[in-house]
């Protein structure tokens, strides 16, 4: 049995391949061969990390998205023995959204013994609003097969509504039974670890590959194994991976 992780999240911007290349690389860690899979039409910036050796799905028509490409990757899912990372593009949020939903995927999957999780993630200030409800769609629409979990990320600012944290929020406390795990992105001061991973992600560098790396500062590599020990500690504690 594979276990299918899906980046899911309606807003642009808000760290969906950053989510997967993070996923590909905790996989990889574990001495796992994850098959790593971009259908994102607009920025395939999952398919720009070499060393994850990620492919790109072609779910374009001309200038148009043909839902019938995602055939391909449901046949590529089917026959998968290692866990398989999936990002998605807020372009094609929608369409993916519909051809899963729409095909009964999730409940073929089950049958063919994987496993789907859905991560999807929360960010603050001006998108918090935008990411809290596209969440509330996916957890609405996805049946009880479906496993999630939560992103936090907040780089665009903290989240919060109301004096209340996102675990505190109703959308949460609603759904707390369906979310499998939250993992916090750490945030990052824009002047020294921000910009750090900022560069490394602009180069499509893997932790790995940046932490070895001479042309680095000393310090950029330590504060890059500070951050990748955060979240793989994290991630070593969601039962689901």
């Amino acid at each position: 049995m594979a276990k299918i992780h899906m980046i899911l999240q309606g807003k642009g911007g808000v760290g969906k391949s950053l989510i997967a290349a993070i996923l590909a690389q905790y996989k990889v860690s574990k001495g796992q061969n994850p098959v790593c899979i971009d259908t994102d039409p607009v920025n395939a910036t999952f398919t720009g990390f070499k060393a994850l050796n990620a492919q790109r799905l072609q779910i374009m028509n001309g200038d148009e998205i043909n839902s019938r490409n995602f055939d391909s990757l449901v046949e590529l899912i089917a026959s998968a023995t290692d866990d398989v990372i999936i990002d998605n593009g807020a372009s094609s949020f929608v369409p993916l959204s519909h051809y899963l939903l729409s095909n009964h995927v999730p409940s073929l999957l089950q049958e063919m013994g994987h496993e789907l999780i859905v991560h999807t993630v929360i960010t603050g200030s001006q998108a918090m609003d935008d990411t809290i409800n596209g969440f509330a769609q996916l957890i609405a629409h996805f049946t009880s097969e479906t496993t999630f979990v939560i992103w936090l990320n907040p780089y665009w600012g903290v989240i919060e509504h109301e004096g209340k944290s996102f675990e505190q929020m109703k959308v949460y406390t609603s759904n707390k039974a369906r979310v499998s795990a939250i993992v916090k992105i750490p945030d990052l001061k824009e002047e020294t670890y921000g910009r750090d991973l900022s560069d490394m992600l602009q180069d499509r560098l893997t932790f790995d590959e940046a932490i070895v790396n001479p042309s680095l500062t000393i310090m950029t590599r330590q504060r890059l194994k500070i951050v990748k020990t955060q979240l793989f500690d994290q991630l070593n504690s969601v039962a689901v991976l």
